[in-house]
This record gives structure tokens, C-alpha cells and sequence, in this order.
């Protein structure tokens, strides 16, 4: 199931940093847009799976 997220990049001299506001704490960076989203888009995922690991482990 593909989700879609809000990512908003900004130039910082030679790179790009990232973050997405609806999963705190996801923030990524490249020397590109695409590298940035890249990043991004991994931070998302592990975070995203921590919480599901998390919360599973709770209802145990």
C-alpha cells in the first residue's frame, strides 16, 4: 500500500534539506532534489515501520 506525504525541500548552499510535517522527526538531505527526496523518503519508512514495530509489541 503506497502512502503519499508532504515533503518540503529547501536549499541550504550546496545541498538540499528535507522534512515531512505530518511524520515528525523525518528529515533528509542531498547534494540533489532527487538524493534529498531519496533520503527523505527512507527516513519515512524506518520511522514509520518503528512505530508499527511499537505498537505490536504493546498489544502482545
Amino acid at each position: 500500500m503506497a502512502n503519499d506525504y508532504t515533503s518540503i525541500l529547501e536549499r541550504d548552499g550546496e545541498w538540499y534539506i528535507g522534512f515531512c510535517p505530518e511524520v515528525p522527526g523525518a528529515n533528509g538531505q542531498g547534494r540533489t532534489e532527487d538524493e534529498c527526496r531519496r533520503s527523505l523518503s527512507e527516513a519515512i519508512e524506518l520511522i514509520l515501520a518503528d512505530l508499527r514495530d511499537s505498537t505490536t509489541s504493546t498489544r502482545e
